[in-house]
């Protein structure tokens, strides 16, 4: 494990109030956005740390083998195919239709997946950038049929989070396995680079069971439109593309969205969220209650076991 900075002593205070009921707010992190020294053991280059610091995002392509890609491919294909076994919680629908957008707990439903979220291509960079051991917050699938893909509208994660689930510190990051060739048509992955380095606390009270309507379309937890063209208008938009196999790591307070889908092409991904095991959640700090477990994972927190023989 690399050397890791120093975290401020926690004793459940508020760190990053938001759901405010007056207005909107931006303040600076008060947490490092890289938790680990970079050294030549590092698994990414001096250049990727930089970049995952300056701009809150890395995209890493040919990690894995053509077999590995492949085999990923045809798991989630068999997962969508039967999506009738999924439990009800963990499956969402397209809005007005029943077409698969997301399936929770990936992990639980497909031995192929639950593999994949502990290979060291992913867990060793997690660790390294968090600088501690790591255990999955959430896992998921997301799909985005052509041409009546959805949106998904501007947030940062962290916010949700910090707000529903009580998750303390910015020590989270999440790692987007593409599972289609993903290209600025068919909805990829849009960030605000930079955005990390402030958090937007955000207006308006958490409503009961708020993740029921906002696992469809969130309205609650993200910034206003004049603040997306204020942060947008400075450092500009970045769209994160390439083909199947690629990883998209991205810390938790990155601004991010993705347009509707209406090309032919469908987009798809495999999604793992790593917290710090020192950044496990506590009682949500704007929600009445926290958010069902196969949102965010609750009570004792395990170390990841990371694997490192090729899966296919």
């Amino acid at each position: 494990m690399n050397v890791m900075h120093p975290q401020k002593q926690f004793a459940g205070q508020d760190l990053y109030p938001t759901r405010l009921p007056d207005e909107e707010r931006i303040t600076e992190r008060q947490d490092p956005v890289l938790w680990s020294d970079w050294t030549e053991d590092a698994p990414i280059t001096r250049d990727e740390a930089d970049h995952y610091k300056d701009k809150g995002y890395l995209v890493r392509r040919d990690l894995f083998s053509p077999d590995e890609v492949t085999k990923l491919i045809e798991a989630s294909a068999e997962i969508r195919a039967d999506a009738s076994a999924i439990r009800a919680e963990d499956l969402v629908t397209e809005p007005g239709t029943d077409a698969v957008r997301t399936i929770f707990r990936l992990d639980d439903h497909s031995d192929v997946f639950a593999r994949l979220a502990r290979d060291h291509r992913l867990a060793d960079t997690a660790r390294f950038l968090l600088g501690d051991e790591v255990y999955l917050h959430q896992s998921r699938l997301n799909y985005k049929p052509g041409f009546t893909g959805k949106e998904f509208y501007w947030h940062s994660d962290f916010e949700t989070w910090h707000a529903e689930d009580g998750m303390p510190r910015m020590r989270a990051v999440s790692a987007s396995v593409l599972l289609t060739d993903n290209s600025a048509l068919n909805g990829p992955l849009m960030l605000i680079p930079g955005s990390h380095r402030r958090f937007v606390a955000c207006q308006g009270e958490t409503p009961d069971d708020n993740h029921q309507s906002s696992l469809k379309k969130q309205e609650i937890g993200v910034p206003s439109t004049r603040m997306l063209e204020r942060l947008a208008s400075q450092a500009g938009l970045d769209a994160a593309t390439g083909p199947a196999g690629t990883v998209i790591f991205f810390e938790c307070n990155t601004l991010h969205a993705s347009n509707g889908n209406v090309t032919p092409f469908p987009r798809s991904n495999a999604f793992f969220v790593y917290n710090a095991v020192s950044n496990a959640a506590v009682a949500p700090f704007a929600a009445p209650k926290p958010r069902p477990a196969y949102l965010a994972h609750r009570g004792k927190v395990e170390p990841l076991a990371v694997q490192r023989d090729r899966f296919a």
